[in-house]
């Protein structure tokens, strides 16, 4: 029994346990390590070749989304998927979904290992739940705008319904009159109540909106009368 060790700067080659079988020995076992990726090609003591191989695809992930799934994707809303495509950047193969954001007239096309970014749209279960959220009492922070601001965008963004109903419940001046909410703070609401409509309008359909503002104890501005002469 005979066990070697070989060091050199750049690559280590262990040289295992072996039999001596008549005169000729058999074929030594070698690990090789290096530190630099520059090179593609590394040689043993004995003259051989390895080839180091590089990833030619993506880490292969279980697609959890199908065409015409209605999906969410935090920093824009309820998206459809169109279609599962393949192509090549680099020397790379991957998949990606391709999802239409209806409402911003936007395509996103997203990797496989990055669709734990999406989620499914909610069930009616959670929509209900929403709702009952929406009739609570809003939460004013006695804290300045400019945080408070960053804080709602924070839970627009964040691609949860709960968080996004809060914003909606909390910025909501249950009128549309102008001047009952600031330039900065309508923008907000206007962003979250078109998001959480979205997601409704593909649970409930038509009776999304009415459902929101029933909620919200919204009142519409009343249209002026015309008097004619």
């Amino acid at each position: 029994m005979v066990k070697k060790k070989i060091k050199k700067s750049k690559k280590k080659i262990i040289v295992k346990k072996f039999k001596r079988s008549g005169k000729r020995l058999k074929q030594p076992t070698i690990q090789t390590t290096f530190k630099s990726s520059k090179s593609s090609l590394l040689k043993t003591n004995n003259g051989d070749k390895i080839k180091i191989r590089k990833i030619l695809k993506q880490p292969s992930e279980k697609r959890i989304y199908n065409v015409k799934d209605y999906i969410v994707y935090p920093k824009h809303g309820v998206g459809k998927v169109v279609s599962i495509e393949k192509a090549k950047i680099g020397n790379i193969d991957i998949s990606f979904y391709k999802v239409l954001i209806e409402k911003e007239k936007l395509t996103l096309s997203i990797p496989l290992n990055q669709q734990s970014h999406l989620r499914h749209v909610s069930s009616i279960n959670q929509i209900n739940k929403a709702i009952t959220i929406l009739k609570l009492k809003p939460k004013i922070k006695r804290t300045m705008w400019s945080r408070r601001a960053q804080e709602y965008e924070q839970k627009i963004n964040s691609g949860k319904l709960y968080q996004l109903t809060e914003v909606v419940k909390d910025l909501n001046k249950k009128t549309d009159v102008i001047a009952e909410q600031s330039y900065s703070e309508r923008q907000l609401f206007e962003k979250a109540y078109e998001r959480l409509l979205s997601e409704f309008e593909v649970v409930l359909g038509d009776k999304a909106k009415i459902r929101i503002d029933k909620a919200l104890k919204r009142v519409e501005q009343p249209q002026p009368i015309e008097i004619s002469k």
